[in-house]
C-alpha cells in the first residue's frame, strides 16, 4: 500500500480526519486558561486530533443546559466523533468518571446525568467507568478531571483505545429527573429543559411521544397550572403575530413558542419547570 499516495487522497484525508474528531462542551468560559488546557492534554496524547468547541458558555453548574446542548449538536457530527462533556459540581467526589459507547460514537465525562440525554438518541451499546490510570495524566487533581481524565481518555480513543481498557462495565448510568418523561391517562408529563434566545420554552417531550399526534392535533397543555389549548404547527408562522403554538423543533423535542415573541416571558417559565401535554380529545 502506497501511504504517500493514500495520504493525497482527497477522500482518505476526510475518513483520517472523521475518525479524529473530539467536541468539547463545558460550563468553563474563555477567559481562563482550562479550555486551552483540556485541548493541550488531547494533542499531547493525538496530535492530530481535530478539536470542534461544540460551546464553552453553559450556566455554571447547570447540568440540565449542558446535557441539552451537547444532545442537540452530537447527532450532526461523523460517526466515530469522541464527545467530551464537563459541567462537573462533583468533581472530586465519589461520582463516576464514565466513556459511553453509542451506535454513533463515544460520551466522556462525569457520571451525572450530563452525557445520557445525547447518548440516548444515538442508542447506548456500553458504558465503562474510567479507572485505568494509564489512559490518565500522571498526577490527578481532585478540582479538574476534563484536563487529567476526560481529555486524555478521549485523545486515547481517537488514538484507537478501546472503552473495556479504560475501565470495568458499569450498567447502572446515571439518568437524570430532567431525561424523563411519563405517561399518565394519555397525557405525555414532563419537565422544561431549556429556554432558548427566542424565548421558545424546549420540552424533553419528544416527537416520539407525539407521534400518534395528526399533523392538525391541538394539545392540550398544563404549565404550571396554566391550562392552555395550542395548535400543532410545522413552523412559527403558522400561528397568527404574537399568537401561541406548539412545535416539533429542529431538535425534534416538543417546543412551546409564540410567533414572534417570548413564550417564556409570557408564561413565566423557567427550566426545570413541569409540563403536562396530552392530544386534544376532539380532534
Amino acid at each position: 500500500m502506497d501511504r504517500a499516495k493514500l495520504s493525497r487522497d482527497p477522500m482518505c484525508i476526510i475518513s483520517i480526519m472523521r475518525s479524529r474528531i473530539v467536541t468539547l462542551t463545558t460550563d468553563f468560559g474563555l477567559k481562563d486558561p482550562y479550555v486551552a488546557e483540556m485541548k493541550a492534554v488531547i494533542l499531547n496524547v493525538c496530535p492530530h486530533a481535530v478539536i470542534v468547541d461544540i460551546t464553552h458558555e453553559i450556566e455554571k453548574f447547570n447540568i440540565r443546559m449542558g446535557a441539552y446542548m451537547l444532545a442537540s449538536a452530537a447527532p450532526y457530527f461523523p460517526a466515530s466523533t469522541i464527545h467530551v462533556a464537563v459541567v462537573d459540581p462533583g468533581v472530586g467526589t465519589k461520582r463516576r468518571s464514565i466513556v459511553i459507547q453509542t451506535k454513533q460514537g463515544f460520551f466522556v465525562g462525569p457520571d451525572n446525568g450530563l452525557l445520557v440525554l445525547a447518548a440516548e438518541k444515538q442508542g447506548i451499546v456500553s458504558a465503562h467507568e474510567i479507572t485505568n490510570s494509564r489512559f490518565m495524566l500522571p498526577k490527578v487533581s481532585f478540582t479538574f478531571h476534563g484536563r487529567d481524565i476526560f481529555a486524555p481518555a478521549a485523545a486515547h480513543l481517537l488514538n484507537g483505545a478501546k472503552p473495556e481498557e479504560l475501565g470495568p462495565e458499569i450498567r447502572d448510568v446515571t439518568h437524570p429527573e430532567f431525561a424523563k418523561v411519563t405517561e399518565k391517562n394519555g397525557a405525555f408529563i414532563g419537565e422544561v429543559l431549556h429556554v432558548d434566545g427566542f424565548g421558545n420554552i424546549i420540552t424533553n417531550i419528544s416527537e416520539k411521544e407525539l407521534s400518534h399526534a395528526s399533523e392538525k392535533a391541538t394539545l392540550d397543555v398544563d404549565l404550571l397550572g396554566r391550562k392552555l389549548k395550542l395548535p400543532l404547527c410545522q413552523a412559527y408562522g403558522e400561528a397568527r403575530l404574537q399568537e401561541p403554538l406548539a412545535l416539533i423543533g429542529s431538535h425534534g423535542f416538543l417546543e412551546i413558542a409564540i410567533n414572534q415573541g417570548s413564550a417564556a416571558h409570557k408564561f413565566k417559565v423557567k427550566a426545570g419547570d413541569k409540563i403536562a401535554v396530552c392530544p386534544h380529545k376532539g380532534t
